[in-house]
């Protein structure tokens, strides 16, 4: 009889008295420990295949101890840059024997609630009245209507004269009527006059 256990991340085939490496578990050594994670259990032919896990089967096991795996070694380089790195690595594992396979269902130890200390005193959130919000609704009011009394009575203050005079600003002249005449603009345009034929009378 053996059985496909998932321990810990990983797939497992595991007989009775069977000891085993696993990553590092939680619990003492010699404490006993349940695996309902059961994904397939053959006995004497027959297959029984969970859908992903089958139910009311657990497997019981016991902590023989916890130790550290071989060194690994992990190297890192670039080249051409002058960079080599050389690290090592030691995996934490756990040694466990199989006690039985068979129905049941996981023991798992209850767990404690944690206790707040007596000193400590519970939050409260201060509560905002409907009074004191009203009471800063018409502050803000106040402030607004204040300010635009200030503005009314800066534009009265201002002088009509200054009003009109930026209302009616004068038009600029056309660059042409802008260029003074020189004294030979000036000769050029009477000889002109001269030159020109005057009308007959009829």
């Amino acid at each position: 009889m053996y059985a496909i256990v998932d321990i810990a991340g990983q797939q497992y085939k595991v007989q009775k008295d069977q000891k085993i490496f696993v990553h590092r578990l939680e619990g003492e050594e010699g404490s006993k420990i349940d695996f309902d994670k059961i994904l397939l259990i053959e006995d004497d032919g027959k297959i029984q295949v969970g859908n992903p896990v089958i139910a009311n089967t657990v497997v019981r096991a016991t902590i023989l101890s916890h130790l550290r795996g071989d060194t690994v070694k992990v190297f890192k380089k670039k080249r051409r840059k002058g960079y080599q790195k050389l690290n090592g690595h030691r995996q934490y594992f756990s040694q466990v024997i199989i006690n039985s396979i068979g129905e049941g269902k996981a023991e798992t130890a209850p767990k404690k609630k944690a206790e707040q200390p007596k000193s400590a005193k519970p939050k409260t959130e201060p509560k905002v009245t409907i009074a004191k919000a009203e009471t800063k609704i018409e502050e803000v009011k106040a402030v607004k209507a204040v300010k635009e009394v200030k503005a009314v009575k800066a534009e009265k203050a201002v002088p009509k004269a200054k009003k009109e005079t930026a209302e009616k600003k004068p038009e600029k002249p056309a660059a042409a009527s802008k260029a003074k005449k020189t004294p030979a603009a000036k000769k050029a345009a009477d000889t002109v006059k001269a030159k020109k034929p005057a009308k007959k009378k009829e």
